[in-house]
Protein backbone atom coordinates (compact mmCIF):
# COMPACT_ATOMS: atom_id res chain seq x y z
CA UNK A 1 0.00 0.00 0.00
CA UNK A 2 1.20 3.66 -0.91
CA UNK A 3 -0.16 6.36 0.19
CA UNK A 4 0.60 9.82 0.35
CA UNK A 5 -0.51 13.12 2.94
CA UNK A 6 0.67 16.33 1.84
CA UNK A 7 0.95 18.56 4.78
CA UNK A 8 -1.49 21.54 4.12
CA UNK A 9 1.00 23.48 6.82
CA UNK A 10 3.59 23.76 4.05
CA UNK A 11 1.19 25.15 1.81
CA UNK A 12 0.27 29.01 0.54
CA UNK A 13 -2.89 29.94 3.33
CA UNK A 14 -3.58 32.88 1.12
CA UNK A 15 -4.37 30.19 -2.13
CA UNK A 16 -5.78 28.24 0.45
CA UNK A 17 -9.29 26.77 -1.95
CA UNK A 18 -6.45 26.62 -4.91
CA UNK A 19 -4.45 24.30 -3.54
CA UNK A 20 -7.18 21.84 -2.17
CA UNK A 21 -8.57 21.94 -5.60
CA UNK A 22 -4.68 20.84 -6.95
CA UNK A 23 -4.92 18.16 -4.53
CA UNK A 24 -8.45 16.92 -5.30
CA UNK A 25 -6.94 16.49 -8.95
CA UNK A 26 -3.75 14.86 -7.92
CA UNK A 27 -3.36 11.31 -6.76
CA UNK A 28 -2.89 12.41 -3.23
CA UNK A 29 -5.04 10.06 -1.11
CA UNK A 30 -5.49 12.09 2.12
CA UNK A 31 -4.60 15.55 3.69
CA UNK A 32 -2.54 15.79 6.36
CA UNK A 33 -3.61 18.50 9.13
CA UNK A 34 -1.04 20.00 11.67
CA UNK A 35 -2.29 21.15 14.64
CA UNK A 36 -0.04 22.80 17.24
CA UNK A 37 -0.90 24.39 20.47
CA UNK A 38 2.57 26.17 21.04
CA UNK A 39 2.76 24.40 24.40
CA UNK A 40 3.48 20.73 23.34
CA UNK A 41 5.54 22.12 20.44
CA UNK A 42 7.14 25.37 20.38
CA UNK A 43 4.72 26.77 17.40
CA UNK A 44 1.41 27.42 16.87
CA UNK A 45 -0.59 26.34 13.53
CA UNK A 46 -4.31 26.11 12.86
CA UNK A 47 -7.65 24.66 14.54
CA UNK A 48 -11.11 23.64 13.65
CA UNK A 49 -12.02 26.97 11.60
CA UNK A 50 -9.53 26.29 8.90
CA UNK A 51 -10.35 22.52 9.30
CA UNK A 52 -13.72 23.19 8.66
CA UNK A 53 -13.29 25.15 5.33
CA UNK A 54 -10.35 21.92 4.01
CA UNK A 55 -13.31 19.95 4.59
CA UNK A 56 -16.37 21.99 2.28
CA UNK A 57 -13.43 21.77 0.16
CA UNK A 58 -12.77 18.31 -0.92
CA UNK A 59 -14.13 14.81 -0.01
CA UNK A 60 -10.21 13.09 0.29
CA UNK A 61 -9.37 12.00 4.02
CA UNK A 62 -8.64 14.65 6.46
CA UNK A 63 -5.95 13.27 8.66
CA UNK A 64 -5.17 15.19 11.30
CA UNK A 65 -1.59 15.09 13.66
CA UNK A 66 -2.32 16.31 17.27
CA UNK A 67 0.58 17.73 18.41
CA UNK A 68 -1.37 19.23 21.73
CA UNK A 69 -1.13 18.91 24.97
CA UNK A 70 -4.55 16.77 26.41
CA UNK A 71 -5.86 15.51 23.13
CA UNK A 72 -8.75 14.25 24.84
CA UNK A 73 -10.69 17.39 25.41
CA UNK A 74 -10.75 18.22 21.37
CA UNK A 75 -11.67 14.81 19.74
CA UNK A 76 -15.45 15.18 18.94
CA UNK A 77 -14.51 18.90 18.14
CA UNK A 78 -12.51 17.46 15.75
CA UNK A 79 -15.02 14.67 14.18
CA UNK A 80 -17.45 17.24 13.78
CA UNK A 81 -15.16 19.51 11.47
CA UNK A 82 -14.86 16.44 9.43
CA UNK A 83 -11.68 14.83 10.36
CA UNK A 84 -11.05 10.97 9.66
CA UNK A 85 -8.20 9.94 11.16
CA UNK A 86 -6.67 11.43 14.18
CA UNK A 87 -3.58 10.49 16.06
CA UNK A 88 -2.08 12.25 19.11
CA UNK A 89 1.25 12.17 20.70
CA UNK A 90 2.11 9.26 22.88
CA UNK A 91 4.15 11.64 24.97
CA UNK A 92 1.10 14.13 25.83
CA UNK A 93 -1.20 11.69 27.55
CA UNK A 94 -0.88 8.66 30.44
CA UNK A 95 -4.00 7.41 29.59
CA UNK A 96 -3.65 6.33 26.25
CA UNK A 97 -6.03 3.79 25.49
CA UNK A 98 -8.74 5.85 26.85
CA UNK A 99 -7.60 8.32 24.23
CA UNK A 100 -7.53 6.19 21.54
CA UNK A 101 -10.92 4.33 22.51
CA UNK A 102 -12.67 8.09 22.65
CA UNK A 103 -11.59 8.61 19.41
CA UNK A 104 -13.09 5.45 17.84
CA UNK A 105 -16.06 5.71 20.09
CA UNK A 106 -16.39 9.35 17.86
CA UNK A 107 -16.01 7.37 14.46
CA UNK A 108 -13.14 8.43 13.81
CA UNK A 109 -9.92 5.63 13.14
CA UNK A 110 -7.15 5.94 16.04
CA UNK A 111 -3.12 7.11 15.47
CA UNK A 112 -0.47 7.88 17.58
CA UNK A 113 2.32 9.26 16.98
CA UNK A 114 5.83 8.98 18.12
CA UNK A 115 8.84 11.50 18.17
CA UNK A 116 12.37 10.72 16.91
CA UNK A 117 13.72 9.92 20.33
CA UNK A 118 10.34 8.13 21.65
CA UNK A 119 11.00 3.97 21.47
CA UNK A 120 8.34 1.48 20.06
CA UNK A 121 8.21 -0.24 23.13
CA UNK A 122 6.12 2.49 24.58
CA UNK A 123 3.24 1.93 22.03
CA UNK A 124 3.24 -2.30 22.51
CA UNK A 125 0.42 -2.37 25.00
CA UNK A 126 -1.95 -0.36 23.03
CA UNK A 127 -0.52 -1.51 18.93
CA UNK A 128 -3.71 -3.84 18.24
CA UNK A 129 -6.21 -1.13 19.38
CA UNK A 130 -3.84 1.28 16.93
CA UNK A 131 -5.35 1.89 13.03
CA UNK A 132 -2.02 3.75 12.41
CA UNK A 133 1.10 4.62 14.10
CA UNK A 134 2.78 8.16 13.08
CA UNK A 135 7.17 8.08 13.05
CA UNK A 136 7.69 11.27 13.20
CA UNK A 137 11.44 11.25 10.91
CA UNK A 138 12.04 14.91 12.19
CA UNK A 139 11.19 16.59 15.57
CA UNK A 140 8.12 18.17 15.32
CA UNK A 141 6.77 21.81 15.38
CA UNK A 142 8.27 22.64 11.87
CA UNK A 143 7.71 22.19 8.29
CA UNK A 144 11.25 21.96 6.39
CA UNK A 145 13.48 20.02 8.51
CA UNK A 146 16.08 17.60 7.45
CA UNK A 147 15.05 13.69 7.47
CA UNK A 148 16.82 12.05 10.18
CA UNK A 149 18.20 8.54 8.81
CA UNK A 150 17.47 6.58 12.00
CA UNK A 151 13.94 6.54 10.65
CA UNK A 152 14.76 3.91 8.57
CA UNK A 153 15.27 1.45 11.52
CA UNK A 154 13.02 2.37 13.35
CA UNK A 155 10.16 1.88 10.52
CA UNK A 156 11.78 -1.79 9.75
CA UNK A 157 11.46 -2.57 13.71
CA UNK A 158 7.95 -1.15 13.96
CA UNK A 159 6.72 -2.75 10.63
CA UNK A 160 8.03 -6.48 11.96
CA UNK A 161 6.20 -5.83 14.88
CA UNK A 162 2.88 -5.05 13.24
CA UNK A 163 3.71 -8.46 11.56
CA UNK A 164 4.13 -10.66 14.17
CA UNK A 165 1.67 -9.67 15.95
CA UNK A 166 -0.58 -9.14 13.20
CA UNK A 167 -1.78 -5.95 13.85
CA UNK A 168 -4.24 -4.16 11.32
CA UNK A 169 -1.96 -0.77 11.96
CA UNK A 170 -0.73 1.39 8.84
CA UNK A 171 2.44 3.19 9.83
CA UNK A 172 2.69 6.53 8.81
CA UNK A 173 6.14 8.87 8.20
CA UNK A 174 6.33 12.37 8.51
CA UNK A 175 8.94 14.94 8.24
CA UNK A 176 12.22 15.15 5.67
CA UNK A 177 9.89 13.23 3.16
CA UNK A 178 10.99 13.37 -0.80
CA UNK A 179 11.28 12.19 -4.27
CA UNK A 180 14.56 10.99 -2.99
CA UNK A 181 13.75 8.73 0.03
CA UNK A 182 10.24 8.28 -0.68
CA UNK A 183 10.76 4.66 -2.42
CA UNK A 184 13.32 3.43 0.70
CA UNK A 185 10.42 4.38 2.91
CA UNK A 186 7.97 2.74 2.10
CA UNK A 187 10.07 -0.43 0.62
CA UNK A 188 11.01 -0.27 4.38
CA UNK A 189 7.30 -0.84 5.93
CA UNK A 190 5.80 2.62 5.82
CA UNK A 191 2.21 2.56 4.27
CA UNK A 192 1.63 6.47 4.31
CA UNK A 193 3.74 9.29 3.57
CA UNK A 194 3.17 12.73 5.05
CA UNK A 195 4.98 15.17 2.32
CA UNK A 196 5.31 19.09 3.06
CA UNK A 197 8.13 21.04 1.56
CA UNK A 198 8.87 18.46 -1.24
CA UNK A 199 4.70 18.93 -2.60
CA UNK A 200 4.35 22.31 -1.91
CA UNK A 201 7.61 24.38 -2.94
CA UNK A 202 7.97 21.94 -6.23
CA UNK A 203 6.95 24.01 -10.03
CA UNK A 204 4.89 21.01 -9.78
CA UNK A 205 3.20 19.64 -7.35
CA UNK A 206 0.94 17.22 -8.98
CA UNK A 207 4.18 15.57 -10.46
CA UNK A 208 6.14 15.38 -7.26
CA UNK A 209 3.26 13.66 -5.31
CA UNK A 210 3.08 11.06 -8.77
CA UNK A 211 7.05 10.55 -8.20
CA UNK A 212 6.54 10.11 -4.19
CA UNK A 213 3.90 7.51 -4.97
CA UNK A 214 6.13 6.03 -7.64
CA UNK A 215 4.05 6.51 -10.32
CA UNK A 216 5.99 8.48 -12.83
Amino acid sequence: MKIISPSILCADFLHLEDICQMLNESNAQWFHLDVMDGMFVPNISFGMPVIKSIRQATEKTLDAHLMIEKPDRYINQFRDCGVDWLSFHIETTPHAHRTIQAIKDAGMKAGVALCPATPISTIEEILPDLDYVLLMSVNPGFGGQKFIPSTIDKIKRLSRVIEERDCPALIQVDGGVNISNAQLLYESGADCLVAGNAVFTSDDPILTIDRILGLR
